[in-house]
């Protein structure tokens, strides 16, 4: 039950976290059939993932598409909001009939990633005993973790090669991992405002975020999840951070400026625009996500690194055989231009970086969905699979939010 503070205003609920009971909505699941090792070392038994689909699967499985989601996403890259999906699709201008990722065409999937909280097994999930949540003693996870979880969903839905594995920031992590680890399963790879391994930077940004939600008291060591309150000030801090990240300089200052919020006086203790801009996300995060998912995902962002035990990152992506585009967005400070170029310059089968030209910073990958078609149309081809009709061109969006 929620508490209700002394303003009258209800707190959110403990997590965001999608819960049995909660709306489907047009998710579906693989469970795992034996335990899931881990690459610290021990195993993560009964590892479920939540997934979406568009289209349908071509008589020879050649027409499957992967969509791998950044930190915050989850599995609803295309729809409206709804039972079940407190927002509309992340990536709305790219997936659907007559738009980059042709449903017509293509059978495009999107799991919700492995300590995700949208349906996946995370911290806020029930343990196999369901006595109780996993909480703080969900076990640390990699990235070759969750592409290890991804590999068992194609193995059920009968993909044994991927047309194209597409990711941007934290999905591009993984999308770079399953082309290292699977060359052999991925066609095609598109790699979108992400890393070879995390910088320093990445490290030192994370690391504050996860000291605000630690340091919140309602952090409870991790395990707040049925205890009425969560730690709600803590991964609203941390995304206030992270948003900053997220977008640049110019943009905020045109946006936003110095222009104080509505009728406040920030010299009276009203904020500023960007102070109620900032406010708005970090409001909207804490009632559709969960901080020990938060904590768990950046985790394993900070541990990116593909070419651990593999003889470093130059060894590791001479390993990728995927026809593959890596581009970057140029007002990017979070992931900036030049890290792309090391991933494109390594990959013995990528061309040249390419750069979205966005005044959005890290986020332009999400918002210029035009330019991000452009890249897609570059590696699929435009001919149906085999088995699959060629429906007519029609009309679609062109643009989405983040």
């Amino acid at each position: 039950m929620n508490t209700v503070p002394t303003n009258g205003v209800p707190l959110p609920p403990a997590t965001g976290a999608w819960r049995e009971g909660d709306p489907a909505g047009h998710r579906q699941w693989y469970v795992a059939e034996k335990p899931l090792s881990l690459e610290v070392g021990g195993e993560l038994p009964g590892a479920r993932l939540a997934f979406e689909t568009w289209g349908r699967l071509a008589p020879d499985r050649s027409n499957a598409v992967l969509v791998l989601h950044a930190l915050t996403g989850d599995s609803h890259v295309a729809g409206p909001a709804g039972p079940g999906h407190p927002t509309p699709g992340w990536w709305d201008g790219l997936v659907g009939p007559g738009l980059a990722l042709d449903s017509d065409r293509w059978f495009v999937v999107a799991p919700n990633v492995l300590g995700g909280c949208q349906g996946s097994t995370g911290p806020a999930s029930p343990r196999p005993d369901g006595r109780r949540r996993w909480g703080g003693a969900f076990p640390f996870l990699t990235q070759r973790d969750q592409v290890a979880a991804e590999a068992g969903l194609a193995d059920a839905l009968g993909v044994e090669r991927w047309a194209l594995v597409v990711g941007g920031s934290m999905g591009g992590m993984r999308a770079v991992e399953w082309a290292v680890t699977h060359p052999e399963r991925t066609g095609a790879l598109l790699l979108l405002a992400t890393t070879a391994a995390a910088s320093a930077e990445h490290i030192a940004w994370a690391d504050i975020q996860l000291h605000a939600i630690r340091g919140d008291p309602h952090w409870q060591g991790g395990d707040y999840h049925d205890s009425g309150r969560g730690p709600h000030a803590g991964l609203g801090l941390a995304r206030r951070l992270a948003h900053v990240t997220y977008r640049s300089e110019p943009e905020l200052q045109v946006r936003f400026g110095r222009a104080p919020q509505g009728g406040e006086d920030p010299f009276g203790g009203g904020r500023y625009q960007v102070e109620s801009y900032l406010d708005h996300h970090a409001a909207k995060l804490v009632r559709r996500f969960d901080a020990g998912s938060y904590v768990v995902l950046s985790a394993a962002m900070n541990a990116h690194d593909v070419g651990r035990d593999r003889g470093g990152v130059r060894a590791a992506l001479g390993r990728v055989t995927a026809r593959t585009l890596v581009a970057g967005v140029d007002s990017d400070r979070l992931y900036p231009l030049a890290q792309q170029a090391e991933l494109a310059a390594g990959i013995a089968t990528a061309d040249d970086v390419r750069v979205i030209e966005s005044p959005y910073g890290h986020d332009g990958f999400l918002i210029e969905t035009a330019q991000v078609a452009a890249l897609v149309a570059e590696l699929l081809p435009r001919a149906a699979p085999d088995g699959l009709p060629q429906p007519p061109r029609t009309s679609a969006p062109t643009s989405a939010g983040p």
